[in-house]
């Protein structure tokens, strides 16, 4: 299979031989240009890997990666081009796995994302995402609160992939649809209420009063409880 990897990085004479050498080492590659990019890039993709500069334009690449680290445990190089001690440590202290100092050898670069990879995947996609005491699993569809086990329906799953990696972002019907299911959805939008209705029924202590999936009366919904 081939795994995604996110460039983050505001130099394209950077972020272009990185991909060359990526894509021709079998991986999928996506660029972002700033941090603001790069977190809709996450919400929008399975990525499996993130290649992250440090000074960004808009916000830097320690507040993607807490914002990252919020929801999923993907593996991240940092790139920089502060060679300090202390900056290193503040890397690996947010959640960083590798660093990387500029200048660089694009070759141990790439070398250094198969060795993640690798480690992390074992040949398989399973990437874990969460949100309080949920889990979601991407490999085995399987969701768990505090270690038990969730039964959920293909539909409900592919809501709640959305969800935990949108979390804090109002979505409407339109847009759980489009994301969850695609352009070929021949379901009624009010569909989504259903799903919505059940899915609380199993996650919630509570589904009368939600503290995980919370309706935003007319605006849609809202995934990891008021922000």
């Amino acid at each position: 299979m081939k795994y995604n990897v996110l460039i983050v990085e505001d130099q394209p004479e950077i972020s272009g031989i990185v991909t060359k050498y990526l894509d021709s080492d079998g991986f999928n590659t996506y660029i972002a240009k700033d941090g603001f990019e790069a977190l809709s890039f996450f919400n929008s993709l399975t990525i499996h890997l993130m290649i992250l500069d440090i000074m960004l334009p808009g916000i830097d690449g320690y507040d993607v990666l807490r914002e990252v680290r919020k929801i999923s445990e993907i593996p991240v190089i940092m790139l920089t081009a502060k060679q300090d001690e202390a900056d290193r440590l503040k890397g690996f202290d947010t959640g960083a796995d590798d660093y990387v100092v500029k200048p660089f050898s694009v070759k141990e670069l790439v070398k250094r994302v198969q060795v993640l990879i690798n480690r992390v995947y074992h040949d398989n996609e399973e990437i874990i995402y969460t949100c309080g005491d949920l889990k979601l699993y991407t490999q085995s569809m399987k969701l768990y609160r505090n270690d038990v086990e969730i039964s959920l329906t293909s539909a409900e799953y592919s809501l709640m992939l959305v969800m935990f990696k949108s979390q804090g972002q109002v979505l409407n019907r339109e847009q759980l649809i489009e994301l969850a299911f695609g352009n070929s959805y021949e379901g009624y939008d009010r569909n989504v209420d259903s799903y919505i209705k059940r899915i609380r029924q199993k996650i919630e202590s509570d589904s009368r009063h939600p503290q995980y999936l919370i309706t935003k009366y007319g605006a849609g919904y809202i995934f990891g409880g008021e922000q």
